[in-house]
């Protein structure tokens, strides 16, 4: 089961002299972890050490930092939490203590880890695309009974008849959303795959 945060959320700690402040937020792309960590980042800092996980997507730097001792402990922090959808930046002062490889990888993992357990969190729920067509009559009724289901609608395109609805179904509800369907339209319309 995995998580993502509810909001943003930061963590600060000292160690050994050097300031770390981790933040983490929810993303849903690519481009979305970027966009944090620019607007994030704190260039007068000595570190902005910065790792994101989207499904099976997943990027790590050390900014500077020796190879592996930064982004990467993010990484499993992040991924040690059971979180994805998820950004985490952990920005580093230096104090002028050097605190070695091990020292180094505990602080950002370890500020990256209390950041996202301090953090709000929401179970993510894997939903399938589906579609389809109800009557202006019918749509209340199936409006008022989705949320049963754990489903969603994504969009809606309403045409002379009534709309055509694009749905994030749980896959496990499907067949009883069907039957609903069913049911609300006299066996007329289905779910279909976009």
């Amino acid at each position: 089961m995995a998580f993502t945060l509810l909001g943003p959320c930061q963590y600060r700690e000292e160690i050994r002299k050097s300031r770390f402040i981790a933040l983490a937020a929810p993303i849903a792309s690519a481009v979305e972890a970027q966009a944090f960590i620019d607007s994030n980042s704190d260039l007068a800092a000595s570190h902005n050490c910065w790792a994101w996980k989207v499904g099976n997507q997943y990027r790590f730097n050390d900014d500077g930092e020796p190879s592996g001792t930064a982004g990467r402990p993010i990484l499993a922090a992040i991924e040690g939490q059971d979180c994805d959808q998820v950004v985490v930046l952990v920005i580093r002062w230096y104090g002028g203590i050097q605190l070695g490889t091990g020292g180094l990888v505990r602080a950002y993992g370890g500020s990256a880890a209390r950041c996202l357990q301090a953090g709000e969190r929401r179970e993510l729920v894997l939903r399938l695309s589906f579609t389809c067509h109800l009557q202006f009559a019918e749509l209340p009724v199936f409006k008022a009974r989705l949320n049963e289901f754990g489903s969603l609608i994504e969009s809606e395109h309403y045409d002379s008849t009534g709309a055509r609805l694009q749905l994030a179904v749980v896959p496990n509800e499907h067949a009883a959303l069907e039957r609903l369907l069913g049911d609300i339209s006299r066996g007329r319309e289905t779910l279909r795959a976009p």
